[in-house]
């Protein structure tokens, strides 16, 4: 049969035992539940590109992008957490009270609020905390630019330490099995093969578009950027990199955007760091992780209104 190859902007995230894929129009997540069955959770895209039509507007449709993979992950995470926790503990009266008194309100409070302290926590660590600890040294280093490399290299430091030591925990494994899974079956389906576990299992589970290489793509344009500001003032300092960081999402956007479309050696280089770091964020999926990815990419792809079971 031939193959015809297919240019897709369909990405998606891990989640707990299972994948979310994130189509043009719709977010499909697919959870394998403790009894061996895949449920599929199906809703429309509600995004903020579109919402306030800054689609056609390069750096800028990256802010928004960012936070709505951001939502979309976390809503998907929640979901998924729902089937993993079917047989642990009974939900607390504190849970019931909230849900009570805000109803369906609730879930997107949570969604919401947790996107919130993640960003506020990802700023600390990765650029506050980073920018404190080059700040003890700047009296013995003059130039600016090498304050900034430094600075950099703390960052890039305190990044691959973390996601080191998040590898490591037994949870955070499979989650990035699935990770895995999640990029085999979206080369499966670039590649124009039928979306089986046999065509799947074969394809890279290392993808230039994934969200570790955009995260890679921040620590470089950071390091750019913030080279032109001045270390005279610690807190003119600090205001400065954080009014940045918008700017630094929204290039960043714009390269890994370029790089899911372009095959050049020049993407090829400048994805290099970000594929070497999906040899940490990914791991080889089974069998049984693959099909619930396919499940995921199944169910973005149809319009059929079929029964949510897989």
């Amino acid at each position: 049969m031939e193959k015809k190859e297919h240019i897709t902007s369909i990405g998606g995230s891990a989640v707990m035992e299972g994948v979310m894929m994130r189509g043009p129009k719709e977010i499909a997540t697919a959870v394998r539940k403790p009894d061996g069955e895949i449920e599929i959770d199906k809703r429309a895209v509600s995004s903020l590109v579109t919402k306030y039509h800054v689609n056609k507007i390069p750096v800028i449709r990256g802010v928004f992008a960012f936070f709505d993979s951001m939502i979309s992950s976390v809503r998907a995470l929640m979901w998924s957490a729902e089937f993993v926790d079917l047989e642990g503990e009974s939900e607390s009266k504190f849970d019931k009270w909230l849900e009570e008194k805000l109803g369906n309100k609730i879930k997107d409070i949570v969604i919401y609020f947790s996107v919130f302290i993640s960003v506020i926590l990802s700023v600390g660590l990765f650029f506050i905390l980073p920018n404190l600890i080059t700040g003890f040294i700047s009296g013995f280093v003059k130039s600016n630019l090498i304050k900034t490399i430094i600075e950099g290299a703390v960052r890039i430091g305190i990044f691959l330490g973390y996601v080191i030591l998040v590898s490591r925990m037994e949870d955070i494994k499979r989650v990035f099995q699935y990770h895995g899974a999640e990029h085999k079956t979206i080369f499966c389906y670039e590649a124009g093969l039928d979306l089986t576990v046999e065509n799947a299992r074969g394809m890279s589970r290392l993808h230039p578009r994934c969200g570790t290489s955009f995260l890679v793509f921040v620590m470089i344009i950071s390091i750019i950027l913030f080279s032109f500001i001045s270390w005279d003032n610690m807190w003119t300092r600090l205001g400065l990199r954080l009014l940045l960081l918008p700017v630094v999402a929204g290039v960043s956007y714009e390269i890994i955007r370029w790089a899911g479309k372009s095959k050049s050696k020049i993407v090829c280089v400048i994805s290099r760091p970000g594929m070497w770091l999906q040899n940490i964020t990914t791991r080889e999926p089974d069998d049984s992780q693959l099909e619930v990815a396919i499940a995921s990419m199944k169910a973005v792809l149809t319009d059929n209104k079929e029964d949510d079971k897989w």
